[in-house]
């Protein structure tokens, strides 16, 4: 397993294909460091020996200790793991660990190359496993390209004006395929080593040119990552650990790429297009059963401390609103949980989570994002969004109107109410606030597309046999 300066070492020494605001960056620009510093993370913690039993597994290919965000899940257990794993490093970095990405995209290709080599006889399992062993081995960090930009939300692939509208192949020779188009909300791609593509959607027989997964090197020849970064405000002299950290995403364009055949792992076999995207977002659903209880966590305790930094904590109305958190919180958690205590071994050995469990996990999460924000801005009052900068708690002039006027509970420094309150403005007011807003609805998938999933997964007729029974209708 690597550390996280060998991941940085690695990061320094990729080709330059990163535009940010109109510049091509080096992979360490101080403006990728606070998501490449969640990244480090995943390293760190595997080297912790207080963290080991969580952070590492033993590969099913090698028989070697290796970081369980490169594991191929194959137990209950595993996925109970990932899970707690999954909220740990969050609550330790203040949001998403992004690191989820690559490990999603490796286990939906693990269970969906056998199913297509088993139905089709072709042998991508067989390339699937070969990669997997040298994703392993380096350690590497992936990102899953997915969301395809889809120009006409109702026209298919193969019935876009630009067929380069979702990611397709445009070439097949004796030795790969060249490939076109743009991946989007790519989380992660400018500091991963390795972009794993998936089908966005189910392909009809039309589409074959667009049914198509592949991983290629980030710094690949022709791939361009056109990125947006965010972090909360950095400190000047409060220093906290939650503007240690950020991240960033990109608009991932394929232009005209070559792809060897031993990093191609579905190319035209239309109905496993659908099956693969849907096997992606599964997994990546489970995750989210694991980092947005996090990040619940994270709003449930700053709301905790500025109700008592205000004095209101024992205020009915307050203890109301955090059990409405909490209820959130284990709610999406547990089901998690159950997702994967009902999990099914795949012909691959991969374990797969229930979809149903996890679909109406990420629904619940989903849905109450925003509701989870208005507590906590209710409880913090309006002071994030008028707090002044940090320079004018610094000046000798402002310094002592400001610690003399933030004061609330006396028992409480000024120092302290003005951290908390600092944090409070990152948490509600800043530009990656709203990015982690917007994120944690839309994120693995909107919730309209969790409903069609429950409801493509759920066996309603038992339901309704129930029903005819109790009403003595007989079929």
């Amino acid at each position: 397993m690597r550390t996280a300066e060998e991941y940085r070492a690695k990061l320094r020494s990729m080709r330059k294909n990163v535009y940010i605001d109109g510049k091509l960056v080096e992979r360490d620009d101080p403006q990728l460091i606070p998501g490449i510093n969640v990244i480090a993370e995943t390293f760190n913690f595997a080297h912790d020996p207080a963290y080991a039993e969580l952070m590492t597994a033993r590969s099913h290919l090698t028989g070697k200790t290796i970081n369980r965000f490169t594991h191929i899940h194959q137990s209950v257990e595993d996925l109970l793991k990932k899970q707690e794993m999954t909220r740990v490093l969050c609550q330790h970095v203040g949001g998403c660990i992004q690191r989820c990405m690559g490990v999603d995209a490796l286990n939906a290709l693990s269970v969906v190359t056998k199913e297509c080599d088993l139905a089709m006889g072709t042998s991508y399992h067989e390339r699937f496993l070969r990669y997997l062993e040298y994703f392993q081995e380096n350690d590497l960090v992936g990102n899953c390209a997915q969301t395809d930009v889809k120009g006409d939300r109702m026209k298919r692939p193969h019935e876009q004006a630009d067929p380069d509208l979702y990611v397709r192949v445009v070439e097949r020779r004796s030795d790969g395929i060249v490939v076109r188009g743009a991946k989007a909300h790519n989380t992660i791609a400018p500091y991963a080593e390795e972009i794993i593509v998936l089908p966005t959607r189910h392909m009809t027989e039309k589409d074959a040119d667009w049914a198509v997964a592949f991983a290629v090197p980030a710094d690949a020849e022709g791939v361009y990552l056109i990125c947006r970064a965010t972090a909360p405000r950095p400190r000047k002299e409060l220093k906290a650990p939650i503007a240690e950290y950020g991240g960033a995403d990109s608009l991932t364009v394929f232009d005209n790429v070559f792809v060897p055949w031993e990093r191609v792992f579905l190319c035209g076999e239309t109905k496993f297009a659908g099956r693969l995207a849907l096997m992606f977002a599964n997994y990546h659903r489970h995750s989210y059963t694991g980092c947005k209880p996090a990040m619940t966590d994270i709003i449930m305790g700053a709301a905790a401390l500025v109700a008592e930094y205000n004095g209101i904590e024992k205020a009915s109305h307050v203890r109301d609103k955090l059990a409405e958190l909490v209820a959130i919180a284990e709610l999406v958690y547990g089901t998690g949980i159950a997702s994967a205590v009902k999990a099914y071994r795949a012909a691959s050995g991969t374990y797969v989570p229930d979809f149903v469990y996890t679909n109406v996990a990420r629904y619940h999460a989903g849905v109450n994002v925003y509701r989870e924000y208005e507590i906590l801005a209710d409880l913090a009052g309006g002071l994030p969004a008028t707090l002044p900068p940090e320079g004018d708690f610094l000046n000798p002039v402002t310094r002592g109107f400001l610690e003399k006027y933030i004061m609330r509970n006396p028992a409480i420094s000024a120092e302290n109410q003005h951290r908390c309150f600092r944090m409070l403005s990152d948490l509600l007011c800043s530009a990656h606030a709203g990015v982690k807003q917007v994120a944690g609805v839309h994120g693995g998938g909107s919730p309209i597309m969790e409903k069609i999933s429950i409801m493509g997964s759920y066996d309603m007729e038992a339901k309704k046999k129930i029903a005819k029974r109790l009403a003595g209708i007989q079929d």
